[in-house]
């Protein structure tokens, strides 16, 4: 199997032992229900013994889920998707990203949560004993919208696998690599819709490289009525260097919401604050195409990539990360604007080797497509700082008032949009 970071080995026998820890469960914030507290038992199969240089697969089995799915809601099949952190210790340190198929028999009310097995590659960059252990994991339940139940450790996890590393030569520091990102350490590859990263952050330096693809990183957002309440998505924001700026791509995962009613093509559009922090402080504004196609009511909505370009006004390391999503949907005169907060901290998805650039960002807020300095950003972590952006035309907003109801279930939670009135009478 070819790998992101090279050709994936198993030079000796895979092991595989079984781990189980106290976890904790948080539904999705929309639910209103309590944390759920249970048992977690993994198996994590890897091999025995690699050399350094060899990529590896690691494989993560949820032989039991924390708790059960509720008495509340049957899940359909290939609807669940799993994804977990292993930290890794020993002769390297970091975190390795795990990712599942979205795969699962039929779940019916009360029964036990079937979860598809994850997979992660990691790169064996040194010699030595590397240990690794089961950390946290996140359920998402993709219908009617995708919700994310989010379950941590609430005990000292053992290690759950141990792969000797024998001398091959090569280089001299230990990380992690899952789709082409190394943990700990720096890009070695591409980032490719739908796929996860090892943690650390991505580092972006010299030596003629232009391109700094960003690692994926999970998002929740609280947006502003008549918008959704929640919004939990994974953010991808990649770099081009050309001279001394950064043209940026900000990728949101697919079916990130739901239509709230039939919109023509060309009505939905989203932007985004992406926040700087480290060395340089302030935002960039990107900024989507409108929807080429017409949103059908109820059926999952694509984002689209949002761009703009980044200058920076310091040197030294920054970090980039998604801030403000805001939705504009337009009907003729009528506009509504909604503005999706970041809720909680978020990993910076990027970090780049940055030389000050006149004009550049430096504390502000900038449009990604002019460039130019607007109002104080505040340059604080992900998501925060920001000004608060009001909503336009707010007797429109309170006409096109949303009526929501909420199911919630352990595995993810049922948000279901009535039509927005006015929207549909615009139509």
């Amino acid at each position: 199997m070819l790998g992101g970071a090279g050709l994936l080995l198993a030079t000796s026998p895979a092991q595989a032992a079984d781990t189980s820890y106290k976890t904790e469960c948080i539904p999705p914030a929309v639910s209103g229900l309590p944390p759920v507290e249970g048992t977690t038992v993994v198996q994590l199969t890897a091999p025995a013994e690699a050399k350094v240089g060899d990529t590896v697969e690691v494989v993560w089995k949820t032989v039991e889920a924390a708790s059960k799915n509720p008495d509340m809601l049957d899940l359909d099949k290939d609807t669940v998707k799993p994804t977990g952190t292993i930290k890794v210790g020993g002769a390297a340190t970091g975190t390795l990203q795990m990712e599942g198929p979205r795969q699962n028999p039929p779940i019916p009310k009360n029964s036990a949560m079937v979860l598809p097995d994850m997979k992660g590659t990691l790169k064996l960059e040194k010699a030595g004993e590397i240990t690794l252990t089961p950390d946290a994991y996140n359920i998402n339940v993709s219908k009617p919208i995708s919700t994310d139940t989010k379950c941590s450790p609430k005990e000292t996890v053992k290690t759950g696998a141990t792969i000797k590393v024998t001398d091959g030569g090569g280089a001299t520091t230990g990380g992690g690599t899952t789709s082409g990102s190394t943990a700990g350490g720096t890009t070695s590859g591409s980032t490719t819709s739908g796929s996860t990263t090892a943690g650390g952050t991505t580092s972006g330096s010299g030596g003629g490289r232009t391109d700094f693809p960003g690692k994926e990183v999970a998002v929740h957002f609280t947006c502003t009525s008549p918008g959704p309440a929640d919004i939990s998505s994974k953010v991808t924001i990649n770099a081009k260097k050309s001279g001394g700026s950064y043209a940026l791509t900000v990728k949101t995962a697919k079916g990130v919401m739901d239509s709230p009613a039939a919109l023509p093509a060309g009505a939905l559009k989203p932007s985004m604050d992406v926040v700087i922090a480290g060395a340089d402080k302030g935002s960039v504004k990107v900024t989507g195409p409108a929807n080429a196609e017409p949103l059908e009511q109820g059926k999952p909505v694509d984002l689209s990539d949002m761009t703009g370009t980044y200058k920076p006004g310091a040197s030294g390391k920054s970090t980039l990360s998604p801030g403000t999503l805001t939705i504009d949907v337009t009907l003729g005169a009528s506009k509504i604007n909604i503005p999706c907060k970041v809720k909680g901290s978020v990993t910076p998805s990027l970090e780049l080797d940055t030389t000050a650039q006149q004009g550049g960002a430096s504390g502000s807020t900038t449009s990604g497509s002019t460039g130019t300095a607007g109002s104080s950003a505040g340059g604080t972590d992900s998501g925060g700082g920001l000004a608060a952006t009001g909503a336009e035309g707010t007797g429109t907003l309170h006409a096109l008032g949303l009526v929501a109801g909420t199911a919630i279930l352990l595995g993810g939670a049922v948000f279901t949009f009535t039509p927005w009135r006015r929207l549909r009478g615009t139509r």
